[in-house]
């Protein structure tokens, strides 16, 4: 809480860039730290063809819609492609006219593949079925066949005979051969290749390798495990394994938006009707790793792409090492399967030589946008399809003519992009001169529930106000604008799931606006929270338009270059149980009381380049790893070349893990037993209190 105010207080000092540096995975010395991106990207789908890569994630009621990543390296991406510009189904439900909306439906879980010299992505619209998108060049133009049928969340395969088949199905897995023109699928060719009652979820990705047939699948009972199915044959019959499971990187469940039984909700509607479902941090529920899929890297090695949920940022994705151990694709390392690295080597890497001369690290897309483009930026998608008559880049602004709405949920025209954690500050100014009586513009958060600040015009009367939807609240205050002018702000802690407003009238000094608001990840709409630009009249009518300029994203914890304290002096806290790590005299790494500060509580660390570490102890003990993890095997050496390397795993903050290139486990603690410490952990627990996370605090 300490770091959440200095954090808001730095925010809302200052008026300019707290970092202009963006998310990238990439650590620059030849490893990288997951997630991918810190913003979401759901339903993960990958390929690779040739020496490229190509991502498809779920895009929901958002346009356009069916987002395609591109990489050389399987870390750094950018946005280079949507499959459509708006839905093209002529429906009210398509556009929020006539309170009819597809939040929570829309676009989702997208399979990419390529064959026959073009690429198809596959997808499932509610109420329309199945869906295909074909182009020759990645960045388009792509050609719409709608399939129909009953067939979603689905696997694709072009087999080696020129059949396609696609794998469907919750639980009793289907497998429909697809008709090679798209139009449809193949009647009376749907046939159950696994059937219920072995464990396999949905989320199908299909593939064919050294002649076998695998089938990766999530499941979410009792909670999120991601399956591997194989078999010799399309038609089965399978045997499956789980390959990976609990791995959440420390990160536990959300709280969910809940609607209680028996109430009727619509989106927009009063927010006190629903609330946050209560918080378990020591659950997995679905955090964990799951739905995905893999792909082999130009050197052979292969790389799982598995989203997880991030709270209230919704899912992103993280890439994880695998094995191939008896013929199964596992997820992580020899040693310790099933659970994989936060941060690891980069596919292919060999030096930081070697890897100077390739792809250097940068964020997936621009997210700040001055509009003075002729059109917006790649970032940039319409909650819902638009009104192209009611919005214009102008004068090097982004002008939205307010059209009917109740509220924020319904306003069409809403321009949105995804939030970008962990932490960052979105600022935005709003010229309000030509908003008329009735008309309301601002900055929100299109999420369930919803919020906003910004302008409310009634009569010639401005008023600023803050909504809250889940309190169902508004705060206003009284503000000049001489010059028809007013800086919006929105600060986010989205580890923490919580936000707030503010607001200057000169663009330099801010004012808080509102309490600081709960945030939650929900499966009304299925997305995480999102930014807002909206103009809308609560009087039934079309009204003026608002004018917005200078959106700018501020990441204060994008720069991770110096969370290994190289050249520093710090004591190592338990996570656990908040007690300084010693160096025991009798020879063991052990803990002590919080007090002490002695030189066995002090370390220092020994780069050993590309994020490996040594760690030195003050009195000039190295640690040291002795046999295969047995509790008390964790003592020290006094020759440097016999100390332990461990790959530093960042979890930002000054929160770490020790990971052994040894055994590929961890360094940790049992917080109850008394143990000294070990090298036997698999990773974090979700509430990162299992005795495997630690906290490095500088002594000055």
């Amino acid at each position: 809480m300490k770091r959440l105010l200095f954090f808001l207080l730095a925010a809302l000092l200052g008026g300019g860039m707290l970092n202009a540096q963006s998310w990238t995975a990439d650590n620059g010395n030849g490893t990288f730290t997951n997630p991918l991106f810190y913003d979401e990207f759901s339903d993960p789908d990958i390929l690779r063809v040739g020496d490229d890569y190509y991502l498809a994630g779920t895009t929901m009621h958002a346009v356009p819609g069916l987002v395609i990543l591109h990489s050389k390296d399987l870390v750094n991406w950018e946005n280079v492609s949507y499959c459509f510009d708006r839905f093209d189904f002529g429906e009210d439900r398509f556009a929020l006219k006539n309170h009819q909306e597809i939040y929570g439906q829309g676009i989702w879980a997208p399979c990419i593949r390529y064959a026959n010299g073009q690429f198809y992505v596959f997808s499932n619209v509610n109420g329309k079925g199945l869906q295909c998108y074909t182009a020759k060049d990645i960045k388009g133009p792509w050609t719409h066949h709608n399939m129909k049928g009953n067939i979603y969340d689905l696997g694709v395969l072009f087999d080696d005979d020129g059949k396609v088949y696609a794998i469907h199905g919750y639980g009793t897995v289907k497998c429909t051969e697809l008709k090679p023109d798209m139009s449809g699928p193949i009647e009376g060719t749907e046939r159950v290749i696994i059937p219920e009652g072995n464990g396999v979820g949905e989320g199908h990705h299909m593939y064919k390798i050294d002649g076998m047939y695998y089938l990766i699948s999530t499941d979410y009972k009792p909670n999120g495990r991601t399956l591997c199915s194989r078999s010799k044959s399309i038609w089965g019959p399978y045997e499956t394994r789980v390959i990976t499971a609990d791995e959440t990187y420390g990160y536990h469940a959300a709280s969910l938006t809940l609607v209680p039984r028996g109430v009727k909700y619509r989106i927009g509607e009063d927010g006190t009707k629903f609330g946050l479902g209560p918080l378990d941090k020591d659950a997995t529920a679905c955090t964990n790793a799951h739905q995905g899929g893999i792909v082999q890297y130009q050197d052979g090695s292969w790389w799982a792409l598995f989203m997880m949920d991030f709270h209230s940022i919704g899912r992103t994705v993280c890439l994880m090492p695998m094995t191939w151990k008896d013929g199964w694709p596992m997820v992580g390392l020899e040693g310790n399967l099933g659970r994989a690295p936060r941060t690891w080597f980069k596919p292919g890497f060999v030096s930081v030589a070697t890897e100077s001369q390739q792809t250097k690290p940068h964020a997936p897309y621009v997210r700040s946008d001055n509009f003075d483009g002729k059109q917006l930026g790649r970032i940039w998608q319409w909650n819902h399809n638009p009104e192209e008559k009611m919005w214009s880049l102008k004068g090097g602004k982004l002008r939205l003519n307010s059209m009917p709405a109740e509220q924020l949920m319904w306003a069409r025209n809403t321009l949105t992009q995804r939030v970008i954690g962990p932490n960052s500050v979105t600022t935005v100014e709003l010229n309000v001169k030509g908003l008329k009586d009735g008309d309301v513009a601002g900055l929100g958060n299109i999420n369930v529930p919803c919020s906003w600040i910004g302008v409310v015009k009634k009569g010639n009367a401005l008023t600023l106000r803050c909504f809250e939807q889940l309190t169902n609240d508004t705060v206003d205050a009284s503000v000049s604008l001489p010059n028809g002018k007013i800086w919006l702000r929105s600060i986010g802690d989205y580890d923490n799931d919580q936000a707030q407003y503010a607001y200057s009238t000169d663009g330099k000094t801010f004012q808080i606006l509102g309490r600081m608001m709960p945030l939650s990840y929900q499966l009304i709409s299925f997305q995480g929270s999102r930014h807002a630009l909206f103009a809308f009249n609560v009087g039934g009518k079309n009204g003026g338009y608002a004018e917005f300029d200078n959106f700018t994203v501020e990441e204060p914890k994008a720069d991770r270059s110096g969370n290994i304290p190289f050249g520093k002096t710090f004591r190592i806290i338990n996570k656990a149980t908040n007690r300084p790590a010693v160096c025991d005299p009798h020879g063991f790494l052990y803990d002590t009381h919080a007090g002490d500060k002695s030189q066995r509580t002090q370390f220092r660390i020994i780069d050993k380049g590309n994020g490996k570490v040594a760690i030195q102890c003050l009195d000039g003990r190295y640690i040291k790893v002795y046999g295969e993890g047995l509790a008390g095997d964790v003592r020290f050496t006094t020759d440097e070349k016999e100390a332990e390397v461990f790959l530093w795993q960042d979890y930002l903050n000054h929160d770490f893990m020790l990971f052994s290139l040894k055994n590929h486990r961890y360094i940790g603690k049992s917080p109850t037993t008394g143990s000294p410490y070990s090298m036997d952990y698999v990773g974090a627990d979700p509430a990162r209190r299992n005795g495997a996370v630690f906290h490095w605090e500088e002594l000055q």
